[in-house]
């Protein structure tokens, strides 16, 4: 007859069993090979899933990324330059490299990489050989390049950023305003955002290209190191080097940044033949993107984590970045929401300042009058490719468009503050009356809309007349005027009261050589309306 086992036996035999058990497991992990494969296998999935991938999450180190990468024919590759409007994206990807790690593949399966391109031309020719499927642009300058394109079908697909201070017009001493510009040497980029901005800025001030003498530069960087050396009266350059410059050019000054303007705007274009072909991927790319712009926009600590993104991977690549530049970096931009693209791309009906069309229209005209384009260039709706934004849903606030600027009501003393420029504008009354007529209105449209829908300061109207008449009369008549055009802004155009500064000089403001009157031609000059911008 069997004994029955007690229970300390039991005990015994278990520990025995557990034992063999566990030294058995040991060996097969550690010195056979399915089992080293097992334990590395075991580690990176732990590595994968122990990452955070919210906005209060630190940047992945180094060895996570490597241990993540992901590659294939499926990876999206998107050419950047260094700059820190495309933060929006490269944050939602937990850098710049495709990784396991980031949302757009743990979110849409996307694997999403970045690939810095700075040298212009080299960007270029990997779009054209598919080295990269998205590519950045700037919409005022794409006019000079889409029709060298045109065998590729270019297309733009959502803007990534408004340009809010990093583009800066800095001059020697005694260039105070932009009427000061005239007939001087500016150093500039030609066909790029430096040339676009500097085009608006004399525009506003009353002067062309004709009216300057321009001293051509490879790039912003070389039109600093020019006005560094004392070679030019003016230059456009990127900050920080506007600072430099100013620190280094003892009495020069900034004239005006991007800061208040909706003139350079980065979007990303793409083959049209691959947009059609990966429609689907695109529109997760693009929701994915907007999201990671509006919490850098709206919460702290994601900007503080998109900085350091931006600095370690550029100082990895040689430029030597810290977290306060790469902040500053971002800062300089608007990261633009889903309610901004919908915007840009025309698609909010109440809408009424600078979009894609305006700009993109604009700029071909412009560019094409001073001989840098050939040909017909293709209109806006030949070249935008709207469905992304059309297609895409994100409603709460964070993804709302920009606010509107506000202004206080003005004071007495913003009817005298220094001007950063003025443009006079000739518009026709009919002798004692001060209202507009639809040939005055058609002027004012042609003539100013556009600069204040691109510069969002305060605008001073001042009336002007000539000395025939009582002088007070004439006071009285000139703000009669001016307060006629503020009027048909707000009505027509949709803009803020308070941001007008209305002031009636009469004729206390002729136009330089024509003081006395003294002839039909200078009293024409006189009866004038100056739009002026004022910071």
């Amino acid at each position: 007859m069997a004994q029955r086992l007690t229970t300390f036996s039991k005990l015994l035999l278990t520990i025995v069993i557990v034992g063999v058990i566990f030294f058995a497991a040991q060996y097969f992990l550690n010195n056979t090979q399915t089992g080293k494969d097992l334990v590395k296998s075991g580690e990176n999935t732990e590595v994968s899933g122990n990452s955070n991938s919210g906005s209060n999450s630190s940047s992945s180190s180094s060895a996570s990324n490597n241990s993540s990468k992901l590659s294939g024919d499926d990876v999206i590759s998107i050419g950047v330059v260094t700059w820190g409007g495309y933060a929006g994206g490269q944050y939602f990807n937990e850098g710049f490299e495709a990784s396991t790690q980031s949302r757009f593949y743990k979110d849409y399966g996307l694997k999403v990489e970045f690939k810095v391109l700075d040298d212009f031309e080299a960007s270029r020719d990997a779009f054209r050989a598919n080295e990269v499927q998205l590519l950045w642009q700037t919409i005022d300058a794409f006019p000079t390049e889409v029709n060298g394109l045109s065998d590729h079908d270019p297309v733009i697909l959502w803007q990534a950023d408004w340009s809010r201070g990093g583009d800066a017009i800095v001059a020697k001493r005694g260039i105070n305003r932009v009427s000061d510009l005239r007939g001087k040497t500016i150093a500039v980029a030609e066909l790029t955002p430096s040339h676009s901005f500097l085009i608006w800025l004399l525009d506003a001030g009353g002067l062309t290209m004709k009216d300057v003498k321009i001293v051509p530069q490879p790039s912003a960087i070389d039109a600093a190191e020019v006005f560094k050396s004392g070679n030019v009266d003016a230059a456009v350059v990127w900050s920080p080097d506007d600072i430099l410059c100013v620190e280094a050019v003892k009495g020069s000054r900034i004239i005006k940044n991007s800061e208040n303007t909706n003139i350079i705007a980065d979007v990303f274009m793409a083959k049209r033949a691959w947009a059609d072909a990966n429609e689907d991927k695109l529109r997760k790319l693009y929701e994915g993107w907007m999201k990671g712009a509006a919490e850098i926009n709206s919460n702290a600590s994601a900007k503080l984590k998109a900085a350091k993104i931006l600095a370690e991977e550029f100082t990895d690549r040689g430029t030597s970045l810290s977290t306060d530049d790469a902040m500053q970096m971002i800062d300089n931009v608007r990261l633009t929401t889903h309610g901004d693209n919908k915007n840009f791309f025309g698609l909010s009906s109440d809408y009424t300042g600078m979009d894609g069309n305006k700009l993109y229209t604009e700029m071909a005209e412009t560019y094409r009058g001073l001989g840098f384009i050939e040909g017909r260039v293709p209109a806006w709706r030949q070249i935008a490719y709207p469905k992304l934004v059309r297609t895409t849903t994100l409603a709460s606030e964070e993804h709302f468009p920009e606010r509107t600027k506000t202004y206080t009501a003005p004071t007495a003393q913003d009817t005298k503050k220094e001007a950063v420029s003025s443009k006079p504008v000739s518009i026709n009354f009919r002798t004692g009356e001060f209202q507009l007529d639809a040939n005055a209105k058609n002027i004012i449209d042609r003539d100013f809309v556009d600069v204040a829908k691109a510069f969002n300061t305060r605008i001073r109207i001042e009336g002007n007349t000539d000395n025939v008449g009582n002088h007070d009369s004439n006071v009285r008549l000139s703000k009669k005027r001016a307060q006629s055009v503020v009027d048909y802004l707000i009505s027509e155009h949709n803009m803020e009261r308070n941001r007008f500064i209305v002031v009636g000089n009469g004729p206390d403001k002729p136009v330089p050589g024509c003081e006395r009157n003294q002839n039909d031609r200078c009293k024409e000059k006189n009866r004038r309306t100056d739009f002026q911008l004022v910071e």
